[in-house]
């Protein structure tokens, strides 16, 4: 199939694309004019040495100008936050996106391939496929394997290229990757670090980046309630990182408020780039960010740009208001307010006012970026908060994103209070809650562990022999659970919305948080439609269920090999990426159990349903974080609902807070120290 054969466009991305692609050495037949000058000559020997294989024949096609995604070097780093970056990206997906059928598409793709810079090509082409109505059913393979030197440090790559040169397919043995190699425990932020730098966690990032552009043609990034998403998803995970900080006697992220202050956190991100064969820059402690006057990035802007861009958001969310391009006041409304304010801040190609309310979040992302190299004058690139890829593994990413946090946090604060008849669902009450974990007698206790996997680089490994050849990496990870939920119905048969959180109970002085803290903190664990009848139901729920997760498999997935051919199978293989990981669903813990209060609610699904108009969903991502391809996002309700607004008169704890469908239990989370290797994963989460 010509849509399968894309996917081979992602085989050693650097790599020219007429050498063998895959496990089967296919090649693409190209026309001698896709060549480059410097291959042209060469077209009829290449064609011995290269194509002995299975042959993908290649139309000729006439593409629109590329000149300007071409002024972006072979060999540059690439950075979706840098205006000009983002605009040849942009123009690219438009580009791939024309065209009118499949057959052209790979026509472009592979013309395209080997003109174009290999970050920017990537990106612009999974855009395209997870857009275009004709790849839609196709899988993304993971950016892990495409470019693994984002997600390593630099010397397993080495080792790599010995191991594949040297030792036969067969008797390759993983290389494994220390858990600790970007800092020691002098430095304190480095207790969080298996969060921070987690595989599966930056791939999220990236991936909810493709699903949700903020640039390109305006059909792939207006969707429904993309701004609110980008709010909420980012809470989220402000909401996670502080509860990680909570399990490791750290305090809650401080803000990045006051931009001239030095910058007290340091990073080292021991990556170096396989495509442009640099070092990925470092920040040293308390530096300062400076204005920003980059020739060669074709940017400039100050700082003050940024704190004037601050004050007007603020001045709007205020006055409830924003004022759009032709000077007209759109009201910040309770169900729009936060859509808008998101599309704004962000700031993508929706935002109601560019030019007054400027690039905040993106343009704040490529100061920090620049902060070693502000004018050039070094010839350095970004650092990795320049990249989507990258940028959670920085701690200063969690001070940028718990300062735009608070923005939104300003305007919810502004909206009305949910009374009890909002938060209420009326005969409807929950008697008891509680959680097994699988293998575990106590009731109500989650436990942690760390566990090994590994990841092939061989797509990724440009010039190098073929064969697989793995990198054995370590990561947290959880003992399945099951949740237990006894609900009375005292009416006639009703549908209701389960809404299941978790918080941490207490603050970083061990004293009990006051409520209005502490709803920041709750995390979704899952969120599903259940039945009930009269008098008592059982609701009993497997935490491989959640709706905000992907599974684990699908996350690290080889697309190349375990696909089903058809039916019941192929439709549980077909995640398409967009989700938390799994194996990241629990915080870690600690040794003697970290004190959380788990909250399950039944909300009315006659107030949470919405009508879905839309064609039928081509994959099952995690819904609350990625919402449904092609269809409007799953619950009317605000997202993060009933925690996303200040709470009610006198109510100063969560006991306060609950109503009678309602119910909070007390449950721990337990951290082993010990590490689980591959092939004793599958026992594990059995013992």
């Amino acid at each position: 199939m010509a849509s399968q054969n894309l996917l081979k466009l992602y085989d050693r991305p650097t790599e020219p694309v007429f050498m063998p692609k895959g496990r089967d050495n296919t090649t693409f037949d190209i026309p001698q004019e896709f060549l480059s000058d410097r291959f042209k000559p060469l077209k009829n020997n290449l064609d011995n040495r290269f194509g002995s294989g299975k042959k993908i024949a290649v139309k000729k096609i006439n593409l629109p100008d590329l000149s300007y995604p071409e002024q972006l070097g072979r060999r540059a780093q690439f950075s979706l936050f840098l205006p000009s970056h983002r605009a040849m990206a942009a123009r690219l997906v438009e580009v791939f996106m024309g065209m009118r059928t499949l057959d052209d598409f790979l026509s472009a793709s592979v013309l395209c391939r080997d003109r174009m810079n290999p970050y920017m090509y990537i990106y612009a082409l999974s855009v395209a496929i997870i857009h275009r109505p004709d790849t839609q059913n196709l899988e993304v393979p993971s950016f892990a394997e495409v470019f693994p030197d984002k997600y390593m440090n630099s010397e397993i790559f080495a080792r790599a290229k010995e191991e594949s040169n040297i030792v036969p397919e067969e008797q390759r043995e993983p290389l494994e990757i220390p858990r600790d190699y970007t800092a020691s425990d002098l430095e304190i932020e480095h207790r969080v670090a298996y969060f921070r730098e987690d595989v599966g966690i930056n791939l999220h990032h990236w991936h909810w980046h493709l699903v949700y552009p903020f640039d390109g043609p305006r059909s792939v990034v207006m969707k429904d309630r993309r701004g609110e998403l980008f709010y909420y998803m980012h809470q989220q995970i402000m909401a996670r990182y502080n509860m990680e900080r909570l399990c490791n006697n750290l305090a809650r992220v401080k803000r990045l408020t006051h931009l001239r202050e030095p910058l007290e956190q340091g990073y080292f991100p021991k990556l170096d780039s396989l495509v442009s064969s640099r070092v990925w820059p470092p920040r040293f402690a308390n530096t300062k960010l400076s204005d920003i006057y980059r020739e060669i990035d074709q940017i400039k802007f100050d700082l003050q740009d940024l704190e004037r861009w601050r004050d007007r958001i603020f001045a709007a969310i205020h006055s409830g208001t924003v004022v759009d391009e032709q000077g007209q006041f759109i009201e910040l409304t309770e169900s729009r307010g936060i859509d808008i304010l998101g599309n704004l801040l962000e700031a993508s190609i929706l935002s109601i006012n560019r030019n007054l309310y400027g690039d905040l979040h993106n343009l704040g992302h490529v100061a920090i970026a620049l902060c070693h190299d502000p004018e050039a004058k070094h010839l350095e690139t970004f650092s990795i908060m320049g990249d989507p890829a990258t940028a959670m593994r920085d701690p200063i990413f969690y001070r940028w994103h718990a300062f735009i946090d608070d923005i939104f946090a300003e305007h919810k604060n502004t909206l009305p209070r949910y009374t009890t008849q909002q938060l209420d669902f009326s005969g409807v009450r929950v008697t008891s809650v509680e959680i097994q974990t699988e293998g575990q007698n106590p009731k109500n206790r989650l436990s942690t562990f760390w566990q090994q996997n590994d990841i092939n680089l061989s797509r990724g490994l440009d010039f190098s022999p073929r064969g697989p050849v793995f990198a054995r990496f370590t990561h947290l990870q959880h003992r399945p659970f099951t949740y237990k939920i006894q609900v009375e119905n005292s009416g006639g048969n009703k549908t209701g919305t389960c809404r299941i959180f978790i918080a941490p109970k207490f603050d970083e002085r061990g004293l009990p948080m006051l409520f209005r803290d502490q709803k920041n903190l709750f995390v979704e664990l899952d969120k599903f439609t259940v039945n009930l009848k009269g008098s008592k139901n059982t609701i009993t729920r497997k935490s491989t269920e959640s709706s905000v997760t992907i599974p684990f498999e699908k996350t690290f997935r080889n697309l190349d090999q375990g696909r089903p051919a058809e039916g019941e199978d192929l439709e549980q293989f077909n995640y398409c990426g967009c989700g938390w990981p799994q194996h990241m669903l629990v915080c870690k813990g600690n040794a003697e159990g970290f004190p959380c209060q788990l909250f399950v609610m039944i909300s009315n699904f006659s107030d949470d349903k919405v009508d879905q108009t839309g064609t039928a969903p081509q994959c099952m991502d995690a819904v609350s974080y990625c919402g449904i391809r092609n269809q409007v996002y799953p619950d009317k309700r605000s997202m993060g609902y009933p925690f996303d607004r200040l709470p009610r008169a006198r109510v100063d704890t969560l006991a306060q807070f609950l109503t009678p469908n309602m119910r909070v239990v007390d449950v721990t989370v337990q951290h082993t120290n010990t590490t689980v290797r591959p092939q004793d994963t599958q026992q594990a989460g059995r013992a």
